[in-house]
């Protein structure tokens, strides 16, 4: 629950949006809570409550703000960097776990039983899972009803409601209107927002500022898989797989907003497609927090200056990204894109049909089952990769290592740290990027290596002593030395 109550009375007061997502406040005069940074008058103090999320302020029996819309804030940078349990449960809520397999399917899939979830949610958060993923569902029938003419029949499906009658209810308590009259008064007015028939939906993906946009899409341009992804004039896109179908992304990003088109096969994906592709971008980060800490080190602090608000990119598939980490051991960007692009075109699965109009993108990344069922020598592999890669394939299947947004950070390291072949860098970069891990670092990597020499930071095995100045953001640190380095090479270039 909140502890630093004068800090959030502060943060009201002051409009600040910095706190969005991190906490939200409540009027008991007016029955309304808000998001920090709110435009509305700040009300006096002794009418104030203050939650740690927006369910426990539902279920306090306050509604949301119609003008700051607090349910629509960035998410809690809490949950992508601690690795407790209730950080894990936060992390599968929004991944729709709830919805799919219930609280007891939560609670088995983080090896506790669901009385121990429910408690320590809701000792945290003010209201336990079910209750978050009930705020969760209204939050993307809102968005549903606002971005298509869907018929509200299906929107309460696509949203998760088990009836039309829960979903009109809910919608009722929570934003104090039909769906009707939310559709009626948020008619879409933005052009980037505009209404489009299902499957195809246009979002904005709201972002705590400074946002470095371009070190974060060159770096996922850099890695490419011919496809599976592309990026060009300004818009990263790319195919995934979700629960109940297969999705394409595209994101264009803006100083304080990530333009976000999703085409779905089913739209209950909807949760989901949003989640994953915040995930991609670690749009939940807090830059200031973290660009507060390393600016500390002289060395590091005019990276940070030329790069204010650098995220990490992460990953829409764990299972995706350690197959493309393992396989691009020692190899360039470019030579792992190509093996990566070969992979794809012999054992991907095909887009449906006319699903990608524009045709850049045709298939799915070969999941580890698929490679699985084919002999070692199909896949044309080096001997040592190739190995490494058939070890790795096998655990995944058999669940020996556990990937997913609900994995325990250090027992995955663990399980990675059995499979022969792969290196102390790969296995950082895996829990750097499929674990979310913001104090991954992996200081034999040549890559960076090269990159910290150049900024002066450190030379050879000095760079992991003179990272631990940098906890526990290790990860943005070795973020900025390669996005230096990126940038240097493109000067090289153009010279």
């Amino acid at each position: 629950m909140i502890q630093d109550v004068q800090g959030c009375l502060r943060a009201v007061r002051a409009r600040d949006a910095r706190f969005d997502g991190w906490f939200y406040f409540a009027v008991t005069t007016t029955g309304i809570y808000c998001r920090p940074s709110c435009s509305s008058a700040p009300p006096k103090a002794r009418n104030l409550r203050f939650f740690a999320s927006a369910a426990a302020a539902q279920q306090g029996g306050f509604r949301a703000c119609k003008r700051c819309r607090p349910d629509a804030s960035p998410g809690s940078p809490h949950w992508n960097q601690r690795a407790d349990v209730v950080a894990r449960a936060m992390r599968l809520i929004a991944d729709g776990v709830v919805d799919r397999v219930g609280v007891t399917g939560l609670a088995a899939q983080l090896g506790y039983s669901t009385r121990q979830v429910e408690r320590q949610v809701r000792a945290e958060l003010g209201a336990g899972p079910g209750a978050i993923a009930r705020a969760q569902r209204a939050q993307t029938a809102r968005t549903l009803i606002e971005t298509t003419s869907l018929p509200m029949t299906e929107i309460a499906a696509a949203a998760g409601f088990a009836s039309i009658r829960a979903f009109n209810d809910t919608l009722k308590d929570v934003y104090a209107s039909s769906p009707s009259e939310l559709r009626r008064r948020n008619a879409p007015h933005d052009p980037e927002v505009a209404e489009t028939p299902a499957p195809s939906l246009q979002l904005r993906l709201p972002v705590r500022a400074p946002f470095a946009t371009a070190p974060l899409f060159d770096h996922l341009g850099r890695e490419a898989v011919a496809g599976v992804e592309a990026w060009s004039n300004g818009v990263y896109r790319r195919t995934v797989r979700l629960p109940r179908g297969v999705g394409v992304l595209s994101l264009r990003p803006f100083e304080d907003h990530v333009s976000c088109r999703l085409t779905l096969q089913d739209l209950r994906d909807l949760p989901q497609a949003i989640h994953r592709c915040r995930r991609l971008l670690d749009l939940d980060a807090d830059p200031v927090a973290i660009d507060d800490v390393l600016a500390t080190d002289p060395p590091l602090e005019p990276l940070i200056t030329q790069r204010p608000g650098l995220r990490v990119p992460q990953t829409v598939d764990p299972q995706e990204l350690a197959l493309r980490v393992a396989l691009g051991q020692h190899l360039s960007d470019e030579a792992n894109s190509a093996h990566c692009a070969r992979l794809v075109r012999v054992h991907g699965d095909r887009l449906p049909e006319g699903f990608d109009p524009e045709g850049e993108l045709t298939h799915l990344f070969p999941t580890a089952e698929s490679l699985s069922m084919c002999a070692p020598h199909v896949r044309a592999l080096p001997a040592p990769r190739g190995l490494v890669m058939d070890v790795l394939i096998t655990a995944l299947c058999d669940g020996e290592i556990e990937l997913g947004l609900g994995a325990d950070r250090e027992r995955a390291r663990a399980q990675l740290a059995a499979v022969p072949g792969l290196g102390a860098s790969a296995r950082e970069l895996i829990a750097m990027r499929c674990l979310g891990d913001p104090d991954a670092f992996p200081p034999d990597e040549p890559s960076l290596r090269a990159a910290a020499h150049r900024a002066g930071v450190a030379v050879g095995s000095a760079l992991n002593d003179r990272s631990l100045r940098w906890a526990p953001w290790r990860a943005y640190a070795a973020e900025h030395l390669w996005a230096s380095a990126a940038s240097h090479r493109q000067a090289a270039r153009s010279q």
